[in-house]
């Protein structure tokens, strides 16, 4: 999908000069990632032609492909998927008969789970790991009763399949990283004033399908790994040390991990009117500067030699900006809500770029936002950090991986590590390794949500987070 150029700005004003770049006389290119939108297209040529022809049966916008049995974009796929993965009840304040539209599907989120329904998703497609790709690619659309239909919407079928799970445990075979991450993800447009629950049926189930069976060499040196209940807190039943080789990991990540500050300049003179095409400029090196640390980073991996350079460059290519946007929020966050920050309120964004500003772009907002705060109530150590990035980075559902049960081990060594740690060094918030793990399905999805903004309108997109966000913890 190609993407115009942003044309460039005038405004400004002032004396002075940016102390970040001369004005440009135009708009630069994107970052020197080679990991354009056209290029990763290339992995499945046609598909953009393809889904162009086609409109989602739920709201009518473009369709991205067949997602749960029909034909649907990708806000309802992912709007279907959280509300089945987080056991939704929805209320309609009207009559149950809203009209569902790409401006107005996110206006009553009742009508539309019940329209995907309706129209056939099919709840049993989606994995219940709740990670990316469907259980069953061969499963089509499906129709149930209406009386099924309104058990869905009641609540009422969730709650006889978590009495089904609580009695007989769960048969599935996935990652636990994958179901607490995903399977508990928040829905900041729901839940941004109310406190979440964090259900714990996975860790059950895992526990039950791996207990008596001979522990893989990962994880021989966690020894509470099957201490888990189904109902019961995360904290420890006693106090115990951190195990040597799950420091040792640990600290062999951070060693990997670039953690100065960023060297792009962000300084820029008092009465100095930034420009659209300036701003642009700048979040295209910061960019710039963010990715190649992230390749830097790749090749001192502990673990770099176990997997193929193809590999890496399949994950390196779906997850970059991801690792970009995990490490923005976490261990470079004083500087870009800092330093960029106080350039971004230089800039001043006309009336046209204020009213064409998009619906996509607006989610974006609302999403990093939810997640800034979140990241700053947690204060994220390096160490969950460094770990965290390496969880999402080690993702075996990429297309073209050579060794994806490789990474899955990998995946699980670090989630381990990661959740030794946490319990290790906060026992007092016994949540805390599963609110960490529910962050990333939010950056995955946020980061697949920002290639759909304009690319002009992403100045006026980092004003507004950041603006808000500095504001918000500034009267705390």
């Amino acid at each position: 999908m190609e993407r115009d150029e942003p044309p460039p700005s005038g405004g400004g004003g002032g004396g002075g000069s940016a102390g970040f770049l001369e004005p440009p006389a135009a708009l630069p290119p994107p970052p020197r990632n080679g990991f354009c939108q056209d290029e990763l297209a290339e992995l499945d040529p046609g598909t953009n032609d393809r889904a162009e022809q086609r409109t989602c049966l739920i709201c009518g916008d473009r369709a991205t492909g067949l997602h749960y049995g029909i034909i649907s974009c990708e806000g309802c796929k992912g709007f279907f998927k959280r509300s089945i993965c987080n056991k939704r009840v929805y209320r309609c304040s009207r009559d149950k008969n809203c009209v569902m539209s790409r401006k107005q599907r996110n206006r009553c989120q009742y009508c539309r789970l019940l329209k995907c329904l309706q129209m056939g998703m099919n709840r049993k497609a989606i994995r219940e790991d709740g990670m990316p790709g469907g259980r069953n690619k061969s499963i089509g659309p499906v129709q149930i009763s209406e009386e099924e239909i309104e058990r869905i919407m009641s609540g009422q079928e969730f709650e006889e399949e978590a009495n089904h799970w609580s009695n007989h445990g769960d048969s599935d075979h996935s990652s636990p990283g994958n179901r607490a991450s995903e399977s508990n993800q928040p829905s900041p447009g729901s839940t941004l004033s109310s406190s979440r629950s964090v259900e714990l049926n996975g860790f059950m189930a895992f526990r039950e399908q791996y207990m008596g069976m001979s522990v893989p060499p990962h994880y021989q040196y966690i020894p509470h790994l099957f201490s888990y209940s189904g109902h019961s807190p995360l904290l420890p039943q006693q106090a115990r040390s951190l195990d040597p080789q799950s420091y040792s990991l640990i600290h062999q990540l951070l060693s990997a991990e670039d953690l100065e500050p960023l060297g792009t300049p962000m300084l820029i003179e008092d009465g100095y009117a930034v420009t659209q095409a300036e701003l642009f400029a700048l979040l295209c090196r910061l960019a710039d500067e963010l990715l190649f640390r992230q390749i830097a980073w790749i090749k001192k991996l502990p673990f770099f030699c176990e997997l193929s350079i193809k590999d890496y460059t399949c994950l390196l290519s779906s997850t970059w900006q991801e690792l970009i946007l995990l490490s923005s929020l976490t261990v470079y966050s004083k500087q870009i809500f800092g330093e960029l920050a106080d350039v971004t309120a230089k800039y001043s964004p006309s009336d046209e770029e204020l009213h064409r500003f998009s619906d996509e772009g607006m989610e974006v907002i609302e999403r990093l936002i939810y997640l800034y705060h979140k990241f700053h109530q947690l204060k994220v150590s390096n160490e969950e950090y460094a770990c965290m990035k390496a969880i999402n980075f080690l993702n075996q559902d990429i297309r073209g991986l050579t060794s994806a049960s490789q990474l899955e081990q990998l995946n699980k060594r670090y989630w381990y590590i990661c959740q030794d740690f946490t319990e290790y060094k906060y026992t007092h918030q016994p949540n805390r390794f599963p609110d960490l793990m529910m962050c990333l399905p939010e950056i995955r999805y946020i980061a697949g949500k920002m290639v759909n903004v304009p690319l002009e309108q992403l100045p006026l997109l980092f004003k507004v987070v950041l603006h808000s966000c500095k504001t918000s913890v500034g009267k705390e």
